[in-house]
């Protein structure tokens, strides 16, 4: 996985070349939500960082109020009416084996980066114990700066895999 290191702390924007691209990609509309919250089903010693993750996500990010609209669960969370959603314990993505693959740093957590066909950007969390995985709304097409946010909680509690 290439992996380019950019400090997010505040609010960052991408810059016009790669904002016009990543707009491209997300289409022309700036809002939408996930549709849906599934679950993850992790396996026990995962489940339990996922626990310790939940108890310490902050109430807002990015000026988004949580609101955890989904399913009532420790491995899902969101904030914005699910502008902005978090399931910590999923899959390892398929697109981590790709060497072209992008990704980001946000504060000591590295992430990577994927672009859904009809949707926002969805970051999961690289070498750590479990994978956590950011999913933002259209709205966010640009702006990778919600990931800062979970940086402390999931340097917290969940534990580096290297």
């Amino acid at each position: 996985m290439t992996s380019f290191r950019r400090r997010l702390r505040r609010p960052v924007f991408l810059g016009p070349s790669a904002a016009v691209l990543v707009l491209a990609a997300a289409g022309c509309s700036t809002t939408g939500s996930p549709a849906s919250i599934t679950v993850p089903t992790p396996v026990p010693e995962v489940a339990a960082y996922c626990g310790a993750l939940h108890k310490e996500l902050p109430e807002t990010v990015a000026g988004q109020n949580r609101d955890d609209s989904g399913p009532r669960s420790v491995l899902t969370a969101s904030w914005g009416d699910g502008a902005i959603v978090l399931r910590c314990g999923v899959d390892r993505p398929a697109k981590m084996d790709d060497p072209m693959a992008k990704g980001t740093d946000a504060d000591g957590v590295n992430w990577l980066l994927e672009q859904p066909e009809d949707a926002g950007p969805r970051f999961t969390t690289t070498y750590r114990k479990a994978y956590v995985e950011v999913t933002l709304s259209k709205a966010y097409a640009h702006d990778a700066s919600p990931l800062a946010a979970f940086a402390p909680a999931v340097r917290k509690t969940v534990p580096n895999s290297v």
